[in-house]
């Protein structure tokens, strides 16, 4: 996620953004959108209603579609002003932490796994114009994978970063529309963010889990890259091979996949190797 600096100057950011007709993105896949963005159902969903129409539009409106306005500007703000409400409550909330295990649960809590959850959990994606045309299948697909995570999934699932972004760049134009009012912007989403990753919720990430519990073992780790030939990782603990993962996609997804199969299969190891 980028710094919170920007939001030093936020209090001057003027929006002039230039209106142009809106659609909507049905779950059908199509070239373009066709169908009018309902302004009143969106704001319905977020329980807002907006001043200035424009900043909604041009905040489901992907740089993809082409048009002289997208909704990048407003995910550089929104991006910030998320960032800065979740350091403020978790401070509050959580005075015994040290900055290092904040700084873990807000990364949680904003990243674009549990943003792109937001945006299909509510309906935000029907909305989004844009010219992507993998974009509904990957949607379709990332709400399957998520039902066996329930709060995030540490890096196990292809997550469509437009859905985040969007979620970014709605927060923005809340955030802009209400005159840059950080209260008014969390109680907007406070709800909507729900369930918020907690201090006793709060995973951790497989790769890392699986060298810390080995570590604590003294025993060696080593990952064998196949994806190039495969899509697959392979995990071998001690010369022992212990975890496989894939994932045609993304590198990084099928070498965290692996890390997750490991740690499944190594308690059974470690009391079959302690017996």
């Amino acid at each position: 996620m980028k710094s919170l600096e920007p939001l030093l100057n936020l209090q001057h950011l003027c929006v002039n953004e230039k209106a142009n007709d809106s659609s909507v993105e049905s779950t059908k896949k199509t070239e373009s959108s066709t169908t009018p963005l309902s302004l009143d159902e969106v704001e319905v969903i977020l329980g807002y209603e907006f001043k200035n129409k424009q900043l909604l539009e041009e905040a489901f409106t992907d740089a993809s579609l082409g048009e002289d306005f997208s909704n990048e500007r407003l995910e550089y703000v929104g991006d910030s002003v998320l960032n800065l409400l979740f350091t403020k409550d978790q401070y509050f909330e959580y005075p015994d932490l040290s900055p290092g295990v904040l700084t873990r649960l807000r990364a949680a809590n904003v990243d674009s796994d549990k943003l792109a959850r937001v945006a299909v959990k509510h309906g935000f994606h029907r909305f989004l114009r844009h010219k992507k045309p993998l974009l509904e299948d990957q949607i379709r697909q990332f709400s399957e994978e998520i039902q066996r995570y329930p709060l995030h999934s540490n890096g196990l699932v292809d997550v469509p970063k437009a859905l985040a972004d969007l979620v970014e760049s709605i927060i923005g134009a809340v955030f802009i529309d209400s005159n840059s009012s950080i209260d008014i912007v969390w109680k907007v989403f406070k709800d909507l963010l729900e369930p918020i990753i907690r201090r006793e919720t709060l995973k951790i990430h497989p790769v890392t889990q699986l060298y810390e519990m080995c570590q604590k073992k003294n025993l060696k780790v080593k990952f064998v890259d196949l994806w190039k030939e495969s899509t697959t990782f392979d995990v071998f603990v001690d010369n022992q091979f212990v975890g496989r993962g894939s994932c045609r996609l993304k590198k990084e997804i099928a070498h965290n996949r692996a890390a997750k199969d490991a740690l499944d299969n190594i308690v059974r190891i470690l009391d079959k190797k302690d017996t």
